[in-house]
């Protein structure tokens, strides 16, 4: 029996703490690494005002969002960085963003659990 996303359960975990089976999915959908997907990062804001960096990974009964360590120095700098980056995707493949699907079912993500081992509230 299949999923639909609004049953799915939805988890936060840092890259670094993933599963092998989540692994397995990261991997699968990203087999280049942090060149496949740099275009799908997103930034997020906890309750607390801190801001994180992840992807949307899929399965079969959850959805995960996978934090990504960003390391910069001026949030700014980092955000012209990335849209210059997803410029130079889009002139780069001659492909917008038609079909691809790199936001969240829902801009909720208070509704993520937390399944990282340092515990952070999301």
């Amino acid at each position: 029996m299949g999923y639909s996303p609004e049953n799915k359960k939805r988890h936060v975990v840092s890259f670094e703490n993933m599963s092998e089976e989540l692994t397995n999915v990261f991997n699968e959908k990203y087999p280049r690494g942090f060149s496949d997907y740099l275009p799908d990062l997103v930034q997020y804001t906890k309750p607390d005002g801190t801001p994180f960096y992840a992807v949307t990974i899929e399965t079969d009964d959850s959805i995960y969002l996978v934090k990504i360590k960003v390391k910069t120095d001026d949030a700014d700098d980092l955000e012209r960085w990335l849209d210059s980056e997803a410029g130079v995707n889009d002139e780069d493949t001659g492909a917008g963003d038609e079909g691809a699907d790199t936001t969240l079912p829902d801009d909720n993500i208070s509704q993520y659990g937390n399944m990282d081992d340092d515990s952070q509230e999301v």
